[in-house]
């Protein structure tokens, strides 16, 4: 990769560590699952109209919106809403590589080799440290929300490898535009109607900033140069700087939030990084499943 390559890899990651400083920032004034309702609206509406026509299938933008924007990011924000530290959720939704190499066993037939097993199991004892540490210092609940949001992500990045689209921008744009009238029905089911319209009279600057940062920084920007460097590189090349978004995450919750990371937390962050570079790293898979093309990396740890 280019020197200036490098760099827009590296600031991609940034952006989507700085991510989980800034969702924190949102959850003091939004409900979870209106602030993703609208996440999702400020990065579906202005762009619908300029990426063109999905290149996919609806049936595959349909069920990934549902699963990544519904499922996934309600899980998540709701974790972090109970009580998670933004820090500790950008490392622990790494897992998602993990849920996403046992999903693409069970569903595509891919058998993760001894070096991935290897991997999963680091990860997982990553986890387990993480959940010692949370359990002994803070609620319980939101962590286990989190690890939810990682399978559902596990689940979503199966379902995007069997939809292959050809762009990620247009692709992201028009998820984007599904998870926004659910989001919006659980949030009014669930939050309620008067704790909506209190949260939307008293938007301010910085709530509206937060709803740009995250819909058009994290996803426009993030997504799209993600996918303009996986076009001009393999993705074995670009995937490993996934890896840094967590340091990005831990690090910007203890500079600007003042979220303290213990040693056990520094161990399941040593675990878990570890084991998710060794998960995501290609391999190949059966030619009667692949025809013969070898496998890359699916996950890229994004929020």
């Amino acid at each position: 990769m280019r020197p200036a390559h490098i760099v827009l890899a590296a600031l991609v990651a940034a952006v989507w560590g700085v991510n989980f400083v800034v969702i924190e920032i949102g959850l003091d004034r939004f409900p979870p699952l209106l602030f993703s309702a609208l996440r999702f609206l400020a990065a579906a509406l202005p762009a619908a109209f300029l990426v063109g026509r999905p290149k996919v299938a609806w049936k595959w933008i349909l069920a990934v919106g549902l699963v990544l924007g519904v499922a996934k990011f309600g899980l998540l924000f709701t974790g972090m809403d109970q009580g998670a530290p933004a820090g500790l959720s950008s490392l622990i939704l790494q897992s998602q590589a993990v849920f996403t190499a046992l999903f693409a066993f069970a569903a595509l037939g891919e058998r993760p080799g001894r070096v991935r097993i290897l991997g999963m199991a680091g990860a997982l004892a990553g986890i387990a440290v993480a959940a010692i540490d949370e359990g002994a210092s803070g609620p319980l609940l939101g962590f286990v929300l989190v690890i939810a949001a990682a399978a559902c992500w596990g689940v979503s990045n199966v379902l995007t490898r069997k939809a292959s689209p050809p762009d990620a921008l247009n692709y992201m744009v028009w998820v984007s535009a599904v998870p926004v009238l659910p989001l919006l029905a659980l949030s009014l089911l669930m939050e309620g109607a008067e704790r909506d319209l209190d949260a939307l009279r008293s938007l301010d600057r910085t709530g509206v900033g937060v709803i740009l940062y995250v819909a058009w920084i994290t996803t426009i920007f993030g997504f799209g140069a993600w996918g303009w460097l996986l076009r001009r590189h393999p993705a074995s090349s670009v995937a490993p700087f996934s890896l840094l978004v967590p340091v990005f995450g831990m690090s910007s919750a203890y500079l600007i939030l003042g979220e303290p990371v213990s040693p056990l937390r520094w161990c399941a962050a040593a675990l878990l990084v570890g084991g998710v570079a060794l998960t995501s790293l290609p391999g190949r898979r059966k030619p009667a499943v692949t025809g013969g093309h070898k496998e890359e990396p699916l996950t890229a740890a994004r929020a």
